[in-house]
């Protein structure tokens, strides 16, 4: 039994593709700090329930565009609204 290592020389890593060049993401905008939303009400429920997924999770700041603050303020108020009964824990 020979045990021959192949030299990573010659192996074929596919270099005749082109790699197209990435687009920059397009910058999301804070809802809240267009609006001139000063704090975020946990009885708002119907503006809570667009940063909440089917399943009852929290979408994150990135996939929102909210900035920090007002994520943070969101997180808050989404489960002061949960412990009220506003809002679901969990999905249906």
């Amino acid at each position: 039994m020979d045990n021959k290592k192949v030299s990573s020389a010659n192996k074929d890593f596919g270099d005749d593709k082109v790699k197209k060049p990435r687009r920059p993401m397009k910058k999301k905008v804070c809802e809240f700090c267009e609006k001139g939303v000063a704090e975020i009400d946990y009885k708002d429920v119907s503006r809570l329930r667009r940063y909440v997924t089917e399943k009852g999770k929290i979408i994150s700041a990135r996939t929102s565009g909210c900035c920090a603050r007002h994520q943070r303020q969101l997180t808050v108020a989404i489960k002061r609204a949960r412990m009220v009964a506003l809002l679901p824990f969990k999905g249906e």
